[in-house]
């Protein structure tokens, strides 16, 4: 089986990915920096659920390049590049982490690539951030994404022009997938399903940003999963002219309002919410929505979890985890 460099390993989605990879039969490198920006206990915990011979982490930040050099090996013949500096609000607070995390890391696994002689794909997380305030739905890859609304999208487009490029400079076969308001099992405690579930279960007010009036294409992590693979397993040929290069949408293609996302919460919970409204936060969308049309054409992506069956298997693993 393939050997495959996983960046972001004690993430989210990261220990996701490398749980399914090694269940296929594949060799996993995991790097990760373990940074502080939530608990590291729980990425700690991620990565107890990877202990399998095949696995070998390394603690490594990806944009230090001597670092993350360390990291090759003439046996990869994958990388799926996830390690990155997430939040939409955070970066308004701390901007160069962002262009340091996400851009500069991006350059340097991209320059890892070049020296893997036997690399078939490189796979890497861009985010549906990028759309912007795009009103036209549902999002589609062929839609302008020149006017991002947040420093942390604009560097998520970065990461796709440098794709890109490299693509066009090396022939290293890329692809970008845009994620879609991942949730789940081990899912970030700053991310709004956790903020959810902690404020209804301890009977907090809950902030509803914008009255409730928001919606979002929520997508369970399983699918994301199974997105990111089938991307892995089919490297995009170059074609008349153009780089192998792609991006593609991995969404649920639903956009449920935020409301019915909380009312799901409360059911898993058996209690009600108590809210507070404030406004829209600077950066943040009013709606996101997924075309999946080139993804299923590609890819064969093809998303089975609703929301009605993602967030009792969420909730059920929060009142482990949180002894809730």
């Amino acid at each position: 089986m393939a050997t495959i460099l996983v960046t972001g390993a004690a993430g989210f989605i990261g220990a996701h990915v490398c749980r399914a990879l090694l269940a296929r039969g594949d060799t996993v490198i995991g790097a990760d920096n373990l940074s502080d920006y939530y608990d590291v206990r729980l990425k700690e915990a991620r990565l107890d659920l990877l202990a399998d011979d095949r696995f070998t982490f390394r603690k490594v930040d990806i944009a230090d390049r001597a670092a993350a050099a360390a990291l090759a090996s003439p046996q990869i013949t994958g990388v799926i590049h996830l390690a990155a500096q997430p939040g939409v609000r955070y970066s308004l607070e701390n901007p160069y982490t962002y262009v340091t995390a996400n851009v500069m890391g991006q350059v340097v696994m991209l320059e890892l690539a070049r020296s893997l002689p036997g690399l078939k794909h490189f796979v890497y997380a861009s985010s549906s951030s990028v759309y912007g305030a795009n009103t036209k739905m549902p999002f589609s890859v062929d839609d302008p994404v020149e006017q991002p609304s947040s420093l942390y999208a604009a560097t998520k487009r970065m990461d796709e022009l440098l794709g890109h490029t490299y693509a066009h400079l090396y022939g290293i076969p890329a692809t970008g997938l845009r994620f879609f308001t991942v949730y789940g099992p081990w899912g970030r405690p700053d991310m709004s399903p956790i903020i959810f579930a902690d404020a209804i279960s301890k009977g907090t007010p809950l902030a509803l940003n914008n009255g409730g009036e928001m919606w979002r294409d929520f997508t369970y992590i399983d699918d994301i999963v199974e997105g990111v693979l089938r991307a892995l397993d089919r490297p995009p040929p170059a074609k008349e002219g153009a780089p192998p290069h792609r991006v593609y949408n991995l969404g649920n293609h639903k956009c449920e309002k935020l409301t019915d996302f909380i009312a799901e919460i409360e059911a898993a919970l058996q209690k009600k919410a108590k809210f507070e409204t404030r406004p829209l936060p600077k950066g943040d969308v009013l709606r996101t929505y997924a075309d999946i049309e080139a993804s299923r054409r590609d890819l064969g992506f093809e998303p089975k979890t609703p929301i009605a069956a993602g967030i009792p298997q969420f909730i059920a693993w929060y009142k482990d985890y949180y002894g809730v």
